[in-house]
């Protein structure tokens, strides 16, 4: 049997799950009277919900006799620690791109690391049948792309499809006939080379040896390491071992379950062989980046070196007045041991104890990557105070402090590019293109420190009309830019505990924007709502009208009052200065200030000057 490994390539809402699924159809992956949920690649909740993809997944398609191994990666730059690792198991990249917004940053991320290693490219123009498509544009704007990422000739040289994965084709020309996936799958058979122990049978000879990418629980054989054979063979009950180039030996284990891919499915074999991507199980502390190999292999294989994290954040356990009332894991051991458990399986994220011991630091990509693994523990019953996130400065070569920067992309109308690029000027960004990209939207490529990014998002939306669409991943390090001014407004500060008012809620509307429901627990300490001028003001929610036994002359009004502005979590986390904390709970989702007492507070802002 012909085999292929290939990786899909996309930016987010580019239709990469969709073209996945239709591939499944037209494999005959599923039969044509099963029922199949729509983007049956993204099983994870919040994949579902947010309609992106978050964990990276392996799976198979059989078409005419050839098995292609595809892997669906994550579209977004935070995520891409999975990206890295996962390109290091496949022979030939799909890059996915809309017709209509071309190549996107985190397109260009993902696309240099393939680039990079050598990956063939089969670029894939999607959406071909939107009304604002631009493919031939597109086209050029691709080849633009490689130039620029240095792609060496044979990389440049790059077959390219037009397809429409909704509608289920794919043509080798806009004026071909639109039929089916035929196109898509003889490309990949006839450009993306066998994986090279097929092509060189003296490696399947060889002593066993895979590289493990992808962690992962079953509920009945416990964890399972992923990845693709490099040499020789494997078998259920064969003896092996982890081995660490840092480590040396890590443990020896029997084999005990070996899955292959099947569409969907994990499908248990007895045996596989170099060129083949499988999942084993058995082992007990073997981890990501480990080698999994026969006995008598010494070397371990080399690994991709995983881009560093650019932000941080401290869990720690609520310490809040409502502290356990909502959520089953409170103790910071136990949030300590899920941190643990969540670096073992993402490379990506780092773990360390503050001085105090009392909480977590924990290093990522981004505010979206951290933000999913909050919103993951919230679900699993995990009660945290977060703190805002912090950059993470490097030092160079001269001793300067150098702060991380990102590309940032922006579609936005006409009428809006003046307040944004004012707006973005203001956190130290810099204009570096701009371009009409039709139907009156203007394209703004700018490189901006991470630092002035930070609680930005909202304000963009809320400027551009909610029309505006904003794209960033990481570009470099670069020296420190200067202060950049926060939050302009203070915040309502709730100084009593009890169930909020509607009455004082009422009252307080003309002071600034209220953030919570009446009837809802609040405590000393505890933002409430955000002031109408720059300084933080203490309030109490709780002040009812006062009653007596004199009939009023007048009628009494009905209070009405404006819908509160409900912060989602990661507009919660950006919006937080230094000195707050958000508390996250199961069922809720609470600003408060890091100190309660407020002559703690003083105390402390003395302190800080």
């Amino acid at each position: 049997m012909t085999l292929r490994n290939i990786a899909i390539i996309a930016h987010v809402d580019h239709g990469k799950t969709t073209l996945v699924d239709t591939l499944f159809r037209q494999s005959g992956t599923f039969r044509e009277n099963q029922q199949v949920q729509e983007r049956s690649m993204d099983r994870n909740d919040l994949e579902k919900e947010r309609g992106i993809t978050i964990l990276a997944k392996c799976t198979s398609v059989t078409w005419r006799g050839s098995r292609i191994n595809v892997v669906d990666t994550p579209g977004h730059a935070d995520f891409g620690g999975e990206v890295e690792r996962i390109l290091s198991m496949v022979d030939g990249v799909v890059l996915l791109v809309d017709a209509a917004e071309g190549p996107m940053p985190q397109t260009k991320f993902v696309t240099q690391k393939a680039l990079s290693l050598g990956l063939k490219p089969i670029v894939v123009i999607n959406k071909v049948d939107r009304p604002d498509g631009r493919p031939d544009e597109v086209h050029e704007e691709v080849f633009d792309l490689f130039v620029a990422l240095d792609a060496n000739e044979e990389q440049l040289d790059f077959p390219t499809l037009y397809a429409s994965g909704r509608g289920g084709w794919a043509a080798r020309a806009l004026d071909d006939p639109r039929t089916d996936m035929t196109p898509l799958f003889e490309t990949i058979l006839s450009y993306v080379p066998e994986p090279k122990p097929l092509r060189d049978p003296t490696i399947m000879d060889m002593p066993f040896a895979m590289l493990a990418t992808l962690l992962d629980r079953d509920p009945f054989v416990g964890r399972t390491l992923t990845g693709r054979i490099e040499q020789g063979r494997v078998k259920t009950g064969m003896p092996i071992k982890v081995i660490n180039s840092a480590k040396g030996v890590v443990e020896q284990f029997r084999v005990s379950k070996l899955f292959a891919f099947d569409g969907l499915e994990r499908t248990p074999v007895d045996e596989a062989q170099a060129g083949d991507i499988v999942a084993i199980a058995g082992f007990s502390v073997g981890t990501v980046a480990d080698t999994l190999c026969a006995l008598e292999v010494t070397d371990a294989i080399a690994s991709q070196p995983i881009d560093p994290p650019t932000l941080s954040m401290t869990f720690a356990p609520n310490t809040s007045p409502l502290a356990g009332r909502e959520g089953s894991k409170v103790q910071s051991r136990v949030i300590r041991d899920r941190l643990l458990q969540e670096a073992e399986s993402n490379v990506a994220i780092h773990i360390t104890e503050n001085k105090e011991q009392d909480a977590m630091e924990v290093a990522g990509r981004g505010e979206l990557q951290l933000g999913v693994l909050i919103e993951t523990m919230r679900r699993e019953g995990f009660e945290l105070s977060i703190s805002r996130p912090r950059v993470l400065f490097q030092q160079g070569e001269k001793g300067e402090r150098l702060e991380p920067i990102e590309e940032v992309m922006i579609d936005v109308d006409e009428a809006y590019t003046g307040t944004v690029i004012e707006k973005m000027t203001e956190r130290k960004a810099e204009l570096k293109d701009m371009r009409p990209s039709g139907l009156g939207k203007t394209r703004l490529t700018m490189l901006a420190p991470s630092r002035g990014l930070i609680g930005y998002h909202g304000e963009f939306l809320t400027d551009t009309r909610g029309t505006g669409l904003m794209n960033r991943v990481f570009h470099s390090y670069a020296p420190y830019k200067g202060p950049i001014r926060g939050r302009h407004n203070g915040v309502l500060i709730s100084n009593i505990a009890g169930k909020a008012v509607a009455f004082a809620l009422f009252n307080l509307e003309d002071r600034g924007i209220i953030m919570i429901d009446p009837g809802q627990d609040v405590y000393e300490g505890m933002i409430i709502g955000e002031h109408s001028r720059d300084n933080d003001l203490e309030v109490n929610p709780l002040k009812g009208k006062q009653l007596t036994n004199i009939r009023a002359a007048g009628k009494d009004e009905q209070v009405r009052l404006t819908p509160p502005r409900i912060l989602p979590l990661e507009a919660a986390i950006a919006y937080i200065n230094d000195d707050e904390l958000v508390e996250v709970t199961p069922k809720s989702i609470r600003l408060r200030k890091r100190y309660l007492d407020p002559n703690e507070r003083k105390r402390a802002s003395r302190a800080a000057e």
